[in-house]
């Protein structure tokens, strides 16, 4: 069973290839991925990454608060989102 992994603080500059490269220290990654921005095509400053649990486990604690490309990561299993539809659409 994968687990999927939220990893924020992101550069601007982080691509999906560096965090794949990152985290397969820790073991097989399944898919890796920074999150852009729907308009304008650019980084939201995280990501998300799909390794199995153990694995995903020694990321976190290996990565979590450490720096990376000159920030320092915000690492830890990703939740459900929120259902966001509290006000109507029109």
């Amino acid at each position: 069973m994968s687990t999927n992994i939220y990893v924020g603080n992101l550069a601007w500059s982080t691509s999906s290839d560096d965090l794949h490269a990152l985290f397969s220290e820790y073991g097989q990654v399944n898919a890796a991925s920074v999150i852009e921005d729907r308009d304008t095509g650019r980084s939201r400053g995280f990501g998300f990454v799909e390794m199995d649990a153990e694995s995903a486990q020694k990321s976190i604690q290996a990565l979590n608060g450490t720096d990376f490309q000159g920030r320092t990561l915000k690492v830890n299993e990703a939740q459900p989102r929120q259902n966001r539809s509290s006000r109507p659409r029109y």
